[in-house]
């Protein structure tokens, strides 16, 4: 063959390979497979059961795809590993308030809820790590400020010595009692007297209480009413 035939015969062969099936790019050297998709939320939702076999082998699993999101990584050290290790021998109490949950205190005081099942192991709590409010927690290294819960703001109320006074009600009017007049009194009972031996009895009995009334607690005016409504009962009754 010659030079020339071998140089047009190479010259196709590049072509041809140039038109083929597309190329395979070898991995990037020193590039890191990318971290497969985070199980950690199944893992801790096991962990919160008590479900500790269940919660190794989703590891074992998330192992065997690649490598380990941070978050599993440190829910597998909160299995393997001893808490005082992890979180440190120092700690501070801590009473329970209603509505805590070992997952809201691991993220409001150790600024981490993944560390809730360390925290657990660290009280010597069980699984399902419900928190009765009173009761005092260990919290791993030293007091600091909490961030503000905030609450729905009640409806104001005015206290007792704030609150503005009833109006005051007027009293109702009492009518003032006739004042005494013993004289009229005297001159009626002589007219009631009269009208009663006259047969008047209704007569009487009218003049008779206006005495009485113009001079309450005479006891003769009294004694003489009495005895004309007792005659003018009797009259009714014979009607």
């Amino acid at each position: 063959m010659t030079l020339s035939r071998m140089a047009l015969t190479g010259a196709l062969v590049a072509a041809l390979s140039a038109c083929g099936g597309p190329s395979v790019r070898p991995d990037t050297p020193g590039q890191a497979p990318a971290i497969q998709a985070d199980s950690a939320p199944a893992i801790e939702a096991a962990l919160m059961r008590g479900d500790v076999k269940e919660a190794r082998r989703l590891i074992k699993a998330a192992t065997k795809r690649g490598p380990l999101s941070p978050h599993v990584q440190l829910l597998r050290d909160s299995i393997d590993r001893d808490p005082v290790e992890l979180l440190g021998p120092q700690s501070y109490g801590y009473t329970v308030r209603a509505g805590d949950t070992i997952a809201g205190v691991a993220e409001r005081l150790l600024g981490n809820r993944w560390k809730a099942y360390q925290l657990a192991r660290y009280n010597g709590l069980e699984a399902p790590f419900a928190l009765a409010a009173g009761r005092t927690l260990r919290i791993p290294g030293t007091p600091r400020a909490e961030p503000v819960r905030r609450a729905d703001p009640a409806p104001a109320r005015a206290s007792p010595a704030t609150a503005a006074p009833a109006p005051a009600r007027p009293a109702a009017a009492r009518p003032a009692p006739p004042a005494s007049n013993p004289a009229l009194a005297r001159q009626l009972r002589t007219a009631g007297l009269a009208a009663l031996n006259q047969g008047a009895v209704a007569r009487a009995v009218a003049l008779l209480r206006r005495a009485a009334a113009a001079d309450r607690g005479n006891a003769a005016i009294a004694r003489d009413l009495a005895r004309a409504e007792r005659i003018a009962a009797t009259v009714r009754a014979r009607r």
